[in-house]
């Protein structure tokens, strides 16, 4: 072998290590960044579940109103799901993520200035919008940097960092509170939020797309909606979300309002409950990941929250309570990563924006109904009690869809497997 040709493989070797290393710090950068961003963002939003028994009060609101609080981002958010999605696949999920985190931070500080329900609703309505951009392109942009055996977990980190913020706010904020009130509080999360979106705007990458493929158009994105495999991890996601939004957006009111809990203490359940579910979240995904069957860690989680949603309102012991809580809490989540994972196991990376988004639509109109009916019966029966029951009936819906789902990702995989053979 010639002098030259040495030096050129050893050059092509030194370059290759170099792009190697570039691209694995700026994954661990980027990785790091939307995490935090996440942190940021969990703040404001768990904020106003948490702070709700004083919002309520300062604004006058009645518990349905609230639960309209709620379901007016929730519309918002649900319908920017497949926009989002969408605009991620083709014009890249970074840009998208700091618009959304920008615009949701700008309008959470803006929620702390405000003094009538009307207000409030109107604000929550076009937050709702510019969060819609933080989920899809979030997991998209997660999941690129990894390779497809890891991407389960991938998924699973973006909700480590929205728990690892409610873990933070349910122990400082109610100290915070104490001090400067719920507004100050509020809007100090808020320029929190600002300065991470500027931070990761000026260090956050993209992955380099792979091949020469072309952008997703409108036309893929539609045919994407005739695989019945997304319909049905949708219609898990609408129970998904309901049982979250019952459990993280009532629970802080359900101890104060029915437990006669401090808010202190609520914030110290709240975070030992988020913090169970960020460890769990991450679990979930990594055995689903070494077990390659998402389907059973979807159905197993679903059977023992329809028991843990019935239980947490109808026993009294206050350390049976807790118990129960810590439970729902390790499995409301659990599932989260492989449930994201299935559709764009199936589909392919290249459309994962859109069928996230599809997914996370209907995961929303879940978490919509749920926040708004529960208000309304506590408002007309003094109690949650029928509300969680009727979380536990969706809940074993979701476990026979789990099964149906188990059977047609099997027959897809199959199918794969045999084109490629």
């Amino acid at each position: 072998m010639s002098g030259d040709k040495k030096t050129r493989m050893t050059n092509s070797s030194t370059t290759a290590a170099a792009v190697t290393r570039s691209l694995k710090r700026d994954r661990n950068t980027t990785v790091t960044l939307v995490v935090l961003c996440q942190v940021f963002q969990a703040l404001t939003f768990g904020g106003i579940a948490l702070f709700l028994p004083l919002i309520r009060e300062d604004l006058q609101m009645s518990f349905a109103q609230a639960g309209m609080l709620s379901a007016a981002a929730t519309l918002s958010y649900g319908m920017g799901q497949i926009p989002a999605g969408y605009l991620s696949d083709r014009f890249g999920p970074k840009r998208l993520f700091f618009i959304g985190l920008v615009g949701w931070s700008v309008l959470s500080l803006n929620l702390g200035l405000i003094q009538s329900f009307g207000a409030a609703v109107i604000n929550q309505l076009v937050a709702g919008a510019f969060r819609a951009l933080l989920f899809a392109p979030g997991l998209s942009l997660l999941s690129s940097w990894f390779p497809p055996e890891r991407r389960a977990t991938a998924m699973s980190l973006y909700m480590v960092g929205g728990f690892s913020g409610t873990i933070l706010l349910s122990l400082v904020g109610p100290l915070l509170v104490n001090h400067m009130g719920w507004r100050i509080t509020f809007i100090f999360f808020a320029a929190l939020g600002i300065a991470a979106a500027l931070a990761y705007r000026a260090l956050a990458s993209e992955r380099p797309r792979q091949g020469t493929g072309r952008h997703i158009g409108i036309r893929d994105a539609l045919h994407l909606f005739k695989h019945k495999i997304l319909w049905i991890c949708s219609a898990i996601q609408f129970i998904r979300f309901s049982i979250v939004t019952g459990f993280n957006f009532w629970l802080p009111s359900l101890l104060v309002a029915d437990r006669e809990f401090s808010l202190q203490a609520a914030g110290l359940v709240i975070a030992m409950s988020a913090a169970l579910t960020a460890s769990s979240n991450a679990l979930g995904a990594y055995v689903s990941d070494r077990l390659r069957n998402p389907p059973l860690i979807i159905g197993g989680s679903m059977a023992v929250l329809a028991c843990t949603s019935t239980l947490l309102v109808v026993v009294d012991s206050i350390p049976v309570l807790l118990l129960v809580i810590a439970l729902n809490a390790v499995f409301l989540q659990l599932y989260f990563g492989p449930l994201f994972f299935v559709p764009v196991e199936v589909l392919g990376q290249r459309t994962a924006g859109i069928a996230i988004g599809f997914s996370n639509l209907f995961a929303n109109m879940g978490g919509l109904l749920t926040a708004y009916a529960l208000g309304v019966v506590k408002d007309k029966a003094g109690t949650f009690t029928w509300g969680f029951v009727g979380i536990s009936a969706l809940c074993m819906i979701g476990v026979v869809l789990s099964v149906i789902l188990a059977r047609m990702r099997n027959k897809a995989l199959a199918v794969q497997r045999a084109q490629t053979a």
